[in-house]
């Protein structure tokens, strides 16, 4: 189930105005040219910003996304109509063929319950081409971000068209091994004010690509974040074939 601040849609038609600074995709494009991908496989893909990209350039790219108010703003964006979306995830995907299937930002750590990600890792090799890649990032543990996650450090007001100002900020909730819990506060106007509650996992490296061999992967490379060095991994999996 798609957390609010990507589900409910008041909150999914304000979420690019509130995150426009997604140089974080600068290094997922450079992924893409590396293993001259064809075929791209985005899941979590949200509100289509670096499916629309890639689309853009010609690219066959699939967004898959359990978030159907996302997708709605993503389906009414110029060019969405290169895109193929799927309302869902990556455990109930139709047959493909991908060269590169990737899940960028948020979306790996989001998937907080053990099955679900084995799940997810299962469907995102099957998507894949026998010698096909899985690219995703997962926070370091080791940074503990979520000591910087509060209202503090975090409040703003973003001027939105349509919306006006939108005042926002993020709270820990919980931290519990390598679960942590965070709420979100969106607040309209002073008795307008929305939330969304998120739990987001924090695996060790050597946890993560022992369950990437577990489903069949062979781990090519562990990257460096560029947008955030020291605070992320990147895993460069392969679908192991001819």
């Amino acid at each position: 189930m798609a957390d609010e601040e990507y589900g409910d849609p008041r909150l999914a038609a304000i979420y690019d105005a509130l995150y426009p600074d997604r140089s974080d995709l600068d290094a997922y494009s450079g992924v893409v040219r590396e293993f001259d991908a064809r075929r791209v496989l985005d899941i979590g893909c949200g509100t289509g910003v670096f499916a629309l990209l890639l689309a853009g350039r010609g690219i066959e790219v699939v967004g898959v996304d359990p978030a159907g108010a996302s997708l709605d703003v993503a389906r009414a964006k110029p060019g969405s109509e290169r895109v193929r979306w799927i309302c869902g995830d990556a455990t109930a995907l139709p047959p493909l063929q991908v060269d590169l299937a990737t899940m960028t930002a948020n979306v790996a750590p989001a998937i907080a319950d053990p099955h679900a990600w084995r799940e997810t890792l299962r469907g995102a090799y099957d998507a894949l081409r026998p010698g096909g890649h899985l690219v995703f990032e997962t926070r370091n543990p080791a940074k503990r971000a979520w000591e910087a996650w509060n209202r503090e450090a975090s409040h703003r007001i973003t001027e939105i068209p349509g919306a006006g100002p939108v005042e926002t900020w993020v709270d820990l909730i919980e931290v519990s091994g390598p679960l942590v819990t965070i709420r979100w506060t969106y607040v309209f106007a002073a008795d307008d004010v929305l939330t969304s509650t998120s739990m987001l996992r924090f695996p060790e490296r050597e946890e993560v690509e022992a369950e990437l061999g577990a489903q069949g992967y062979a781990v090519n490379d562990v990257r460096d974040a560029p947008d955030r060095p020291g605070r992320e991994f990147v895993f460069v999996a392969l679908r192991p074939g001819p």
